[in-house]
């Protein structure tokens, strides 16, 4: 699940909070049949749904009447919705999920908690889905929690879900500072700065031209730059300075995402989406506003400390004494390595449904818990529903996928206690050379400096956010491709960090080829040497390699179309890992200098190619060379 904003308009909360912690004393809930309308108040915030849809129309908070968008349609304001098409493969649609009956689950002095679900139908053009969302208010809370229970019945025609989302449309006159993390913060562009601007690549990509803030004149505004993974988004924002107000999402948990599932005809499904919590701050000196940011991060860890939360009450979302933990320690290793080997030092570690070892990747329909491991590999992992998995782990620096062959099985209020577990990365020789770290991404190669359509928060960190980084291969290597020499060259300088295309006066796109370039001072020629190709990202490309003939036909190895990621121009640094060995006989090497070339053909748009994760050569096995 994905919290999205209108345009860049997002979230944040704090200060005098605790100060009106003391003043609260009730929650209270109201719903005049004739407004069809939901108030929930709990004395510091009040928040209006709309019955029965369930869609939010207005959040009151420190005296300003409502922090979103009401030059909006009353239903644009804050609602769930999701991405899904159906199994006929007809255009994705994206649909609003409107309740058609409302019901008050509980109300006390201390909490409120009410529903809005959606009933599919047969003759919907909608998604074939129950939703069941709820709101939550809690006493003496500074915010307020949000959740859905989706679900599908046996016998439902089948579809694929991409995607759900919490959308909440802030209104510009309040909001102009968003805050994702500690170092990506800054004032953003208005909707009408976007008007104005030059359209770029794509509609999301807009240069600004005349913007109300003269500082921004001349920058790139695009949303890709600013998204963040999930394990790492716990709580991002907005904030306003003209108000002194805050208006986050703190997510506390991400055992329910991600998404981009695909349902078969007649399969049944029920999943739980969040709590999420609304959380709202304020502060009385507004010049110190940006300080919102410092007191949401504390919040999020209160939210984290206090997760699985015990007032949920839906019997679909389990408490602490419903599910069971995990213990155990994993370690490396490697016959061939010298160094490295011994405790999975800050390994990620995760149970998901059983499949292989990368379906943890894609298998997204269930629940997924994840933790890292300390310096001595010891995991423990808390809060996990009852049913059987397949623990998985990665270990940054050592290639390959991970996974516990046994099926391990938690139960309500166990604790399971695993033997000790040894990685032994895929290797089938000793290394060559290698290019890289196996790390999952590509943010170690050279990322350039860019020379037009800036975003200045970008210039001294993620440089690999800034817009048009694909028409900077060409300028470095205009006329001749990349050249990589073993022992020679420095993949942090010479190893550009995406394979993409060049672009042609014409306007076309000519496939690249990149050369390594090293020395076998003795090749076995009756041996198999192994090429490790892991690739951090792929979007509808394809990697042939060839050993010294660059012009053969037929290449001696092609991972064959791949991937879909985007990443190239949605700024990321990688997509999904895709690992490839390269079977490569002797009789290809040649004693002295030797070259692999690297060719990605596929050439129809400007953002076919891949990121490399890591690239080894290795020899035969007992090899001396």
């Amino acid at each position: 699940m994905e919290v999205v904003w209108k345009r860049q308009w997002g979230l944040l909360v704090w200060f005098s909070v605790m100060i009106q912690f003391f003043l609260l004393s009730h929650c209270h809930l109201k719903y005049p049949t004739r407004f069809f309308l939901v108030e929930m108040n709990n004395g510091i915030v009040k928040i209006t749904v709309s019955r029965p849809y369930g869609n939010l129309r207005g959040i009151k908070y420190h005296g300003v009447e409502n922090l979103l968008d009401d030059g909006l349609d009353r239903d644009d304001r804050g609602y769930w919705d999701c991405s899904w098409e159906d199994v006929n493969g007809s255009n994705g649609k994206q649909s609003m999920i409107l309740g058609d009956r409302f019901q008050v689950i509980m109300q006390t002095s201390n909490q409120v908690e009410v529903s809005f679900k959606t009933t599919w139908k047969s003759s919907d053009p909608l998604p074939a889905l129950n939703v069941d969302k709820r709101y939550v208010m809690l006493s003496g809370s500074s915010g307020f929690y949000t959740y859905a229970i989706y679900e599908r019945l046996k016998g439902w025609p089948g579809m694929f879900l991409w995607e759900t989302r919490i959308v909440f449309k802030l209104s510009q006159k309040w909001f102009q500072y968003m805050a994702i993390s500690d170092t990506r913060q800054r004032i953003m562009p208005t909707i009408a700065d976007r008007e104005r601007g030059q359209s770029l690549a794509y509609p999301e990509a807009v240069l600004l031209k005349n913007p109300m803030n003269s500082e921004l004149e001349g920058e790139v505004d695009d949303k890709y730059q600013y998204s963040s993974e999930s394990k790492n988004d716990r709580v991002h924002g907005w904030i306003s300075l003209n108000s002194g107000i805050g208006f986050w999402i703190i997510t506390p948990s991400y055992e329910f995402l991600p998404l981009n599932v695909t349902f078969e005809n007649g399969e049944p499904w029920k999943k739980v989406f969040g709590p999420v919590f609304i959380h709202l701050n304020s502060v009385s000196d507004k010049t110190k506003a940006t300080s919102l940011w410092g007191d949401a991060k504390q919040q999020t860890w209160k939210e984290i400390i206090s997760w699985p939360y015990s007032f949920p009450h839906s019997p679909d979302f389990l408490k602490s004494d419903q599910r069971g933990s995990v213990i155990g320690q994993l370690s490396v290793q490697d016959q061939y390595l010298k160094v490295g080997n011994g405790p999975a030092r800050f390994a990620h570690v995760g149970l998901a449904a059983p499949g292989d070892a990368r379906s943890w990747e894609y298998q997204t329909k269930g629940y997924q818990f994840w933790t890292r491991t300390d310096e001595h590999g010891n995991f423990f992992i808390k809060a996990v529903l009852p049913g059987a998995y397949n623990l998985h782990a990665w270990v940054s620096g050592v290639m390959g996928n991970y996974m516990y062959e046994a099926t391990v099985t938690v139960t309500p209020g166990s604790v399971t206690k695993l033997p000790p577990l040894v990685f032994k990365p895929p290797r089938d020789g000793p290394t060559l050379w290698e290019i890289g770290i196996p790390n999952r991404h590509a943010a170690e190669f050279y990322v350039p400096n860019v020379t037009k359509n800036i975003n200045t928060l970008y210039l001294e960190q993620d440089k690999f956010r800034q817009y048009g980084l694909w028409e900077r291969y060409a300028e470095l290597y205009p006329e001749n491709d990349l050249v990589f020499t073993v022992g020679t060259s420095d993949y942090a300088k010479d190893w550009f960090f995406a394979h993409v295309l060049r672009r042609l006066p014409d306007g076309k796109f000519k496939a690249t080829t990149w050369q390594i370039v090293f020395d076998l001072p003795k090749v076995d020629k009756a041996g198999t040497y192994k090429l490790r190709l892991v690739l951090a990202a792929a979007h509808m490309a394809e990697v042939q390699v060839r050993v010294n003939r660059r012009d053969a036909i037929r290449p001696d190895f092609t991972t064959g179309l791949t991937g879909r990621d985007n990443a190239i121009a949605r700024h990321g640094i990688h997509g999904v890992q895709r690992s490839f060995t390269a079977a490569l006989p002797g009789s290809l090497f040649v004693n002295g200098r030797n070259t692999i070339f690297l060719h990605q053909p596929r050439n129809q748009e400007a953002f076919q190619g891949v990121m490399y994760d890591y690239i080894r050569l290795e020899g035969p096995p007992q090899s001396t060379h």
